[in-house]
């Protein structure tokens, strides 16, 4: 199975400092291939899923001075945006690839989302089964956050993260970079089906 094409150099745009200096790196190295990879992946993860999927890469705000650390590509159930539904995310930062089921704090139907996650957290972790994930919200970017067991404590956590005015949910699995220099695609999409049980319990509230 091919690489997902990624080299250690791509990596390092995220140790560019000025906000210009590493949009121009981005744009010119790493996001052609979140856009060639979305293209592919998209259709790959629907079969693996059976859910529709659109492919969506990050578009960084150019007002700022803060040079972004990392960037996406987005999955989720529109072609006209992501942002107001869960989506599937494949990241890409200075530490490595990360595969992510995001819930942004402007997202539609958080309240339900929260009590589905409250409900079924039994089921979840009996269909997580033992899996260790990392969660990405209030990530400070100094390491790759640490993995915690997918259990009854986490989704309650998540929950209640979801009832906050500005909370939302960004959880999932990461390989760092010499790891993700060998990533292919069916691991890839291994790591999405692994995380299919939290979008699925998320994305059915709305």
């Amino acid at each position: 199975m091919a690489t997902l094409g990624f080299n250690r150099s791509d990596f390092q745009v995220f140790e560019v400092e000025g906000f210009n200096e590493r949009m121009a790196q981005l744009y010119a190295r790493v996001r052609p291939k979140l856009l060639r990879l979305g293209e592919e992946l998209a259709p790959q993860l629907a079969r693996k899923l059976h859910v529709e999927f659109f492919p969506h890469v990050a578009k960084h705000a150019r007002r700022t001075v803060n040079p972004p650390p990392e960037t996406w590509c987005a999955f989720g159930p529109s072609p006209r945006g992501y942002k107001r539904y869960p989506y599937l995310g494949l990241c890409i930062s200075r530490f490595g690839l990360h595969a992510r089921v995001v819930v942004k704090a402007e997202a539609d139907g958080r309240p339900q989302m929260a009590e589905r996650l409250q409900s079924r957290t039994a089921e979840l972790t009996r269909a997580l089964n033992g899996t260790m994930v990392a969660r990405y919200d209030n990530w400070d970017f100094a390491a790759m956050p640490a993995p915690v067991p997918a259990a009854g404590e986490l989704w309650e956590q998540l929950a209640g993260a979801l009832t906050k005015k500005t909370g939302g949910i960004d959880l999932g699995v990461g390989w760092p970079i010499r790891e993700a220099l060998r990533l292919d695609r069916e691991e890839v999409l291994e790591g999405f089906r692994e995380l299919e049980p939290v979008y699925r319990t998320c994305r059915a509230a709305l």
